[in-house]
């Protein structure tokens, strides 16, 4: 009786340190007098399961925030913010920018080689290899890939022309996925996927398990929240065997080169040359090191998985609209067919840049699916927020909720309407220029931003030319987004009827 008491005694007592623990560390915004939202012991505002949610959430936080620069929340006992106006978005993301440059993002060099890319890494290792790669996408190099995009999507047209002979209901989602595969694979590595004409190709598998078959997610979770730990436990984020077929496939290509001098003016030729010789910082006058193999894969390996997920879902959620709204689809194709009719039928750079509904289109899915929901930014020192008293500590991630500001009806009215016209010149010149956050904007915005869309507009100038995209019994209305996918991105498979028309 007396042991069942004593341990009675040391649970309550246990229970009580844990409580006022947490009382303690819930109470940073409160004791700031910085308007937050209430959380719950022990993961704070997290959702418990579903990534899923993370829209919904950062949609509580930008409600609660009309009228202030931003809400108060918590990432477990972590103090975050999450902005809810455009103008303290412009202060972290462009005019205060060197205070909030870091992402925060858990990264392992040593064990994890593949982690340590631009869009994760901070500080100096960012800013070093963002004024190397810079030059890597200009308009001058995208012209110089063209010719290589548009003949995979040749390749493109031909593998759709032999599927929808067999069955005209197919999942678009899968078959646009396997062109910016190959698109990619291509452009960064040289190589020749396969995977229009094999769903199962090396570069689509492996792909393809870097979004559909994550991490635990609790896992991922205790990484982000304690950093330092992972690095101690030595944890890792990518799959062994997507890391191994990474890092074998750079290898075999940069000696394969090297050996044989072969030149492709490709991504990866950049990368090479990146490696080979020394890169000036013209700024500070100052000679920046070469790039080792390791960042080498590591860049090949970011611009292969962000360039064939959010190039296809973007096209994916591009032609859904236009099937749900014919009138844009046809306007779109009235538009494809003028303008190269007047470049002799030759689909060129210069015919794409006149194609400005179609830019349209891509520019309105974006606004209307982002793929990713929200940016995150890491204060880098004490900040004081403008015109306040409330300082914002060094090391607090400061959230932009992308989605939240693309379906504010302030900015966009009636924002569920897929409506291009919203991007004309005179309704761009009206809006705040931060309430478009596709690519992200300031110093630290999408580097591949040119390369994405010009792989977007080849691929829907083929198909729209080409076929015409109608709903079906199996399309998904309404929408119903996956809540494992980090890009934001359809729970089921996307079935469109597709009909090939005569030219």
């Amino acid at each position: 009786m007396v042991c069942l008491l004593i341990v009675t005694c040391l649970l309550i007592s246990v229970i009580s340190v844990i409580y006022l623990y947490f009382l303690r560390k819930f109470s940073y915004w409160k004791d700031r007098e910085v308007k937050y939202i209430e959380p719950s012991i022990p993961l704070g505002n997290l959702p418990f399961q579903r990534r899923g949610q993370f829209k919904e959430l950062f949609q509580k936080f930008y409600d609660a925030g009309r009228g202030i620069p931003f809400v108060g929340g918590y990432f477990s006992t972590q103090p975050i913010i999450v902005a809810t106006s455009l103008e303290f978005v412009k202060d972290v993301l462009v005019k205060d920018f060197n205070s909030f440059h870091g992402r925060g993002i858990y990264t392992n060099e040593k064990d994890d080689p593949l982690s340590a890319h631009l869009f994760s890494l901070d500080g100096s290792k960012w800013r070093s290899l963002r004024i190397k790669l810079s030059p890597t996408f200009t308009s001058g190099k995208m012209r110089f890939m063209f010719p290589t995009i548009v003949e995979v999507s040749n390749r493109f047209n031909q593998a759709l022309k032999e599927i929808v002979e067999k069955d005209n209901v197919i999942d678009v989602k899968d078959i646009l996925a396997r062109f910016t595969t190959d698109v990619i694979g291509t452009c960064a590595f040289g190589l020749e996927c396969n995977s229009l004409k094999d769903p199962n190709a090396e570069f689509r598998k492996y792909g393809r398990l870097v979004f559909e078959d994550p991490l635990n997610s609790i896992f991922r979770r205790v990484i982000m929240l304690f950093p330092k730990l992972a690095h101690k436990l030595h944890v890792i984020m990518t799959r062994k065997d997507v890391s191994e077929f990474f890092l074998g496939i750079v290898k075999e290509t940069i000696e394969h080169r090297e050996q044989n001098d072969v030149k492709r003016n490709d991504f990866m030729d950049m990368l090479i040359e990146l490696k080979n010789n020394d890169t000036l910082d013209e700024d500070n006058n100052v000679k920046l090191e070469k790039l080792t193999f390791e960042q080498v894969a590591a860049q090949a390996f970011v611009f292969f998985i962000a360039g064939f997920e959010t190039s296809s879902t973007l096209m994916m959620f591009s032609l859904y609209e236009m099937a749900l709204n014919p009138d844009i689809q046809e306007k779109a194709r009235h538009q494809i067919n003028t303008v190269l009719a007047r470049h002799n039928e030759k689909l060129s750079y210069e015919a794409v840049k006149e194609m400005v509904y179609i830019d349209q289109i891509v520019t309105e899915t974006l606004r209307k699916y982002p793929p990713l929901v929200a940016l995150r930014r890491t204060a880098q020192n004490n900040y004081e927020v403008p015109d306040s008293k409330i300082i914002i500590e060094k090391g607090t991630p400061v959230i932009i909720p992308v989605y939240s500001i693309h379906h504010d009806p302030e900015y966009y009215p009636n924002p569920d309407k897929f409506d291009p016209d919203r991007f004309i010149a005179e309704q761009l010149k009206a809006r705040h220029p931060l309430s478009f956050l596709g690519f992200g904007d300031g110093p630290r915005n999408c580097i591949g931003l040119r390369f994405g869309r010009m792989q977007s507009h080849v691929g829907l100038i083929t198909l729209l030319k080409n076929y015409r995209f109608e709903i079906s019994a199996r399309t998904p209305i309404p929408m119903v987004f996956s809540i494992h996918n980090p890009v934001l991105s359809p729970a089921d498979p996307m079935y469109l009827r597709i009909e090939r028309l005569k030219l």
